[in-house]
């Protein structure tokens, strides 16, 4: 009889073997929600969701968090201040406090990467570090769970379970693996009626005319030089797969006590760089770093280094199969860019066909000891500008980007450019002469910030009910170049993590949510905390501000603290008056948003009145310093106790007729924040 039951336990244990009952071979974690990838959206989803109550796992592939934000894009790309809201905003003003000011744009990557720990730590977040999807399973337009496999040892397998699933990761591989419609590369223009989409030869980051592009000049039986396709160019507007280019923002130091030089490394090809050499020789007296790469400068002697002109950092035409790709394949794509940009860096330094005075000044720069310490001091995360774009219940398009088309269920802005890196390095024909040209670069803006359709972060209800898009929303792909901002990928995570949130309690999918009551919730909660929300007076609204003199209206699409300000101060005593609706009696630091104007006057008067006394202060905009990509700064005026109702103001006064004032926001900001 004991025989009989062993050799049935036996069957059994065999038969559940060869099935892979999870239950035996793999454990189970059960969440209310689960965010795929640690980006900076994916981390903010994750403290958003945690501070309305939920259960949640952040599952990220890597070792960091944070993505590009971290991984040394420095010089954070904002198009429009205004656009960021919500814990984005609260991101940027604590990266201020830790250098001394209100907030701040450009930082180090450990700094970054300190304050998204920040967040998972005050959160309490759990976190999955160093594991990657391996397989979905859906049921009735539902995940039910999902597999994920140890990045360093895939046989290691756990199931996850959750109500509500996000994918915040650059590639969209969750969406991907649940069955959901995306795309690859460029759009025709005829596809969305836009005009910017597809191919596009265009000027930017361009090689002059005339550089030949063989390895003999003149002689297209020797080949090609590297790097360079010798596919035809097509018509403009053409779609195709073909991806931007990818490349790594570059963290270096001239700082001699925290630098390690930059060695030759591992397979370095210097046949790689011979294009370029052919570039430099090219255009005499170009002879500074800054002519072939933007070299902005981040605090503490470093760099946040991106391409420029023809032939820089970004490695064209190298990345088209990453999209798609086998982790396998990935991890190549990503070992032969590092060895390309270190490659890059040691050319400048070293190859004799480089002018002297551009080798000096390379050789003045290193990698920094106190970044990136456990991947030799370079950042472990590529620059992965675009990968799928899901196909959603509504696709953002250049009409949107340009103010042509509004939605009204914006959980989010974007206000930056439409920008696409090139795609393509070709051969053309120009007045009878071969050249190399580079294809896809696209720079278009003058609009200013816009809203993203909540719809655009969503499947479409037969494709999935319980699963959100931040990262790898649903564009075109010359609008995504538009909203592909780190701080709105932020904006974008608390938007969906929220949306979950509702999703959960209504007991509904993520298409039926209530969105109105999302906006509203998005507005009256910022932080996600239940603290008492700033107070903004912007100067387009009529209710709240009020002006004696002659002013105008300016609109630029990155002058002011949304899409306009106003431009006055001909005459002494001048004024606009900003007046708040205070709801909670607080202690309120307040502040002026400056524009910075070629035509500034010397002098701004500022006049505060608390409701009982006056206090008068003056702005010199000559003395205010702006950093990073924005045009503007916020001035702090000082700290005042607001009691509730709407007989405080502040004005902005003209006090010298030698020059405009720029009178845009005030803000308000309560102490507890």
């Amino acid at each position: 009889m004991a025989r009989a039951f062993t050799n049935r336990l036996l069957v059994v244990i065999t038969a559940a073997l060869f099935l892979g009952t999870p239950t035996l071979a793999q454990p189970v974690k059960e969440v209310d929600i689960c965010i795929y990838g640690g980006t900076s959206g994916g981390v903010i989803a994750a403290y958003t969701a945690q501070n309305y109550k939920k259960s949640v796992l952040l599952i990220e592939p890597g070792k960091h968090l944070g993505g590009m934000t971290t991984g040394g894009l420095g010089l954070t790309d904002i198009g429009n201040k205004y656009a960021i809201t919500g814990l984005a905003r609260d991101y940027y003003r604590r990266i201020g406090k830790h250098y001394g000011k209100f907030e701040q744009w450009i930082f180090e990557p450990h700094v970054a990467e300190n304050l998204f720990n920040e967040y998972i730590k005050r959160g309490q977040v759990n976190v999955l570090y160093s594991h990657r999807l391996n397989n979905v399973k859906k049921r009735n337009q539902r995940i039910q769970e999902i597999t994920i496999e140890n990045t360093t040892n895939p046989s290691q397998k756990q199931v996850i379970r959750a109500k509500m699933f996000i994918d915040c990761s650059y590639e969209g591989d969750l969406m991907a693996k649940a069955g959901v419609a995306y795309t690859v590369g460029r759009e025709d223009n005829s596809r969305y009626g836009e005009t910017i989409n597809g191919v596009q030869l265009m000027t930017g980051h361009q090689f002059p005319d005339g550089i030949d592009p063989y390895k003999t000049p003149g002689n297209p039986t020797s080949g090609l030089l590297w790097g360079i396709s010798n596919e035809p160019l097509l018509p403009n507007g053409t779609g195709d797969r073909k991806v931007q280019a990818y490349n790594y923002r570059i963290c270096l130091t001239d700082n001699p006590a925290n630098l390690v030089p930059i060695t030759r490394p591992a397979h370095y090809d210097s046949s790689r760089y011979d294009l370029l050499a052919r570039l430099i020789e090219a255009q005499p007296g170009k002879y500074s770093l800054n002519q072939y790469f933007i070299w902005s400068r981040m605090p503490n002697h470093k760099t946040d280094i991106n391409n420029r002109n023809g032939f820089s950092t970004d490695m064209i035409g190298m990345n088209w199969d990453y999209p798609e790709a086998s982790y396998e394949q990935r991890a190549e794509i990503i070992r032969q860019h590092e060895i390309y940009t270190k490659g890059l860096l040691y050319f400048f330094g070293n190859d004799a066909r480089v002018p002297l005075p551009l080798r000096q000044e390379m050789l003045k720069w290193g990698y920094p000891k106190d970044e990136y310490t456990d991947s030799g001091h370079w950042s472990p995360q590529l620059y992965v500008r675009e990968a799928r774009r899901m196909i959603g219940s509504y696709v953002m398009t250049q009409a949107n980007c340009q103010g042509k088309e509004i939605v009204t269920d914006g959980v989010g802005m974007a206000a930056y450019t439409m920008d696409s890196h090139n795609t393509h390095r070709i051969v053309i024909e120009k007045d009878g002469r071969k050249m190399v040209k580079n294809e896809g670069n696209v720079e278009v803006g003058g609009f200013g910030p816009y809203p993203i359709s909540y719809r655009s972060l969503i499947p479409k209800e037969a494709d999935c009910q319980n699963l959100l898009v931040p990262v790898c929303l649903s564009a075109s792909h010359i609008a995504y170049g538009s909203i592909r901002m780190e701080p709105v990928f932020m904006v974008l995570g608390q938007s969906t993590a929220l949306a979950a949130v509702m999703a959960i309690n209504a007991k509904t999918s993520v298409q039926k949510i209530d969105i109105a009551k999302l906006q509203q919730e998005l507005i009256q909660n910022p932080l996600a905390d239940g603290s008492i929300p700033e107070i903004l007076v912007d100067e387009n609204d009529l209710n709240a501000v009020s002006k004696t003199g002659t002013w105008h209206i300016e609109q630029k699409n990155k002058g002011g603290y949304g899409p306009s300000y106003m431009l006055g101060g001909l005459q002494v005593g001048d004024k606009v008056r900003y007046t708040p609706s205070i709801k909670q009696t607080a202690n309120y630091d307040v502040f002026v948003y400056l524009p910075r104007i070629e035509t500034a006057t010397s002098e701004i008067g500022v006049r505060v009145f608390d409701g009982k006394t006056q206090q008068e202060t003056t702005i010199k905009p000559a003395e205010v310093v702006v950093l990073g990509q924005t045009s503007g700064e916020w001035v702090p005026i000082g700290r005042y106790e607001l009691g509730v109702g709407q007989n405080k103001y502040v004005e902005l006064i003209t006090k010298q007729t030698d020059g405009s004032v720029a009178a845009d926001a005030v803000l308000f900001v309560p102490v507890a924040h």
